[in-house]
């Protein structure tokens, strides 16, 4: 998820749940859909391509594409209580397993969700500090030619980043700002249609690194069979968050008028949003992979530094978008938090001078604990490859096809059943994987990794 939802608008008119009117459509829910999934990790695609081939990269992504579209169709079923043009509505993602499943499934669910907000915060520090520091390496190359010495040190970068974190985290309701999902889409956009740009460019005109059918070779580009296996799994993960949207369907589906039912509508959305970011993805990965070969960088813009100011560019409106990205993916998490406490300590609430002294410490160890955890693995293809694990079999399948299964109250070992619960199982042997070899990923790159001190 890379932007913020405004989820309703309208003139004073309600709808039948007192909430203002509801205007949204099929074109406007794409739109939402869309923006949302291209993000960070549309960057390490070529990566995930260079580890898979021609042959599985093209069809890995077009499989997650098939699933996240399925699932996204069963959950928009489970958007209202019982009927689904008529039923009580679910607000939120969390509300709408709380519906139908309850007790220890919101657990699960609170669980994976907020591990996914912890962990994208990691992320996003990491990518953001990457790029920074690639402004820097692309104008020293430019200035001083690539033989120079142009290896940066990521951990400051890290740490400036949690400082104006910390900062922006003190600020009420900055979340909200219709703006800042404007300019989140924005340099989202940007950036991911620069990487295809300098991709196509270097295709076109070389140089252009070694591409084979079944990717990264044994005894050429990794060491063994064992690391090429943990590779393949871990851009299973890296494909896996690229595709990570459908905790805000919810959210986006509640922005539509009705009728026609809004599961109806949300369906024919899906699969536009779908299909146009597929094909933005596969032009990503397909281009950097041809561009670079079995040598692709984790993050394609890393590969390039000319012509240095478009490069400059693009690393600007990654860190612009992840400055605003990172406030939308845990002021939620804040607000839970203090909620939470407020219920159990009224006095947490009280204001000192204006500034409430709890949130102030609290807000602020946590955004330091998110640095401190992007300092020690500062690991961009691991770290995305843990991330798209914790969303995907979880977020994106297991609970709506146990919701769609209540909600239409499929009985036990019949066809359909069955068929579900295969597709589930299938998902959860790809997560599992996926995350075992982005931990092995983490453990194999913190045997050269010294904090403060590694420079790349």
């Amino acid at each position: 998820m890379d932007i913020d939802m405004q989820t309703h608008s309208g003139h004073g008119e309600v709808d039948d749940d007192g909430k203002e009117k509801r205007t949204g459509t099929v074109w406007t829910a794409a739109a939402h859909i869309i923006t949302a999934v291209i993000g960070s990790g549309v960057l390490s695609l070529a990566w995930a391509m260079a580890q898979l081939g021609w042959v599985a990269g093209p069809v890995i992504l077009l499989l997650f594409a098939a699933i996240t579209y399925y699932t996204c169709c069963l959950l928009s079923d489970c958007y209202r209580v019982g009927d689904p043009a008529t039923g009580k509505r679910n607000y939120t993602y969390t509300e709408a397993v709380e519906s139908y499943l309850g007790g220890g499934y919101v657990f699960f669910c609170g669980v994976c969700q907020y591990a996914n907000m912890f962990g994208t915060g990691i992320g996003y520090t990491i990518t953001a500090s990457a790029s920074a520091a690639s402004i820097l390496k692309s104008n020293c190359f430019h200035w001083h030619g690539h033989e120079a010495d142009c290896t940066q040190n990521t951990s400051a970068y890290i740490v400036a980043f949690g400082v104006v974190q910390v900062i922006f985290s003190q600020l009420p309701n900055f979340h909200e700002l219709w703006w800042l999902s404007v300019i989140a889409a924005v340099m989202s956009f940007s950036y991911a249609t620069i990487a295809v740009g300098l991709a196509l460019g270097q295709t076109i005109s070389g140089p252009t690194g070694k591409t084979t059918l079944y990717g990264t070779q044994v005894g050429v580009d990794v060491a063994d069979a064992t690391q090429k296996t943990w590779l393949t799994f871990q851009a299973l993960g890296n494909i896996a968050f690229a595709y990570s949207y459908t905790i805000i369907l919810i959210e986006i589906q509640d922005t539509l008028r009705s009728p026609p039912a809004e599961n109806k509508t949300m369906r024919q959305a899906s699969i536009l949003g779908v299909a146009t970011t597929t094909a933005f993805y596969l032009m990503c990965g397909c281009l950097g992979y041809s561009a670079f070969g079995n040598g692709a960088p984790g993050n394609i813009l890393a590969g390039f530094y000319e012509p240095y100011w478009l490069v400059d560019f693009a690393n600007v409106c990654i860190v612009l978008h992840l400055v605003g990205g990172f406030q939308v993916f845990l002021q939620p998490l804040f607000a839970v938090v203090e909620a939470g406490v407020a219920d159990r300590w009224p006095g947490s609430k009280q204001e000192h001078g204006s500034v409430n002294v709890f949130r102030l410490v609290w807000r602020t160890l946590f955004v330091a604990l998110i640095t401190l955890g992007a300092v020690l693995l500062p690991f961009f293809n691991s770290i995305l490859g843990i991330l798209g694990s914790i969303a995907f079999w979880p977020l994106t399948v297991f609970f709506p096809v146990e919701m769609y299964i209540r909600q239409r109250e499929i009985p036990r070992f019949s066809g359909t059943w069955l068929a579900l619960q295969t597709l589930s199982f299938f998902c959860f042997i790809i997560t599992v994987a996926a995350g075992a070899a982005s931990v092995q990923g983490v453990r194999d790159s913190l045997k050269t990794y010294v904090p403060f001190q590694t420079r790349s």
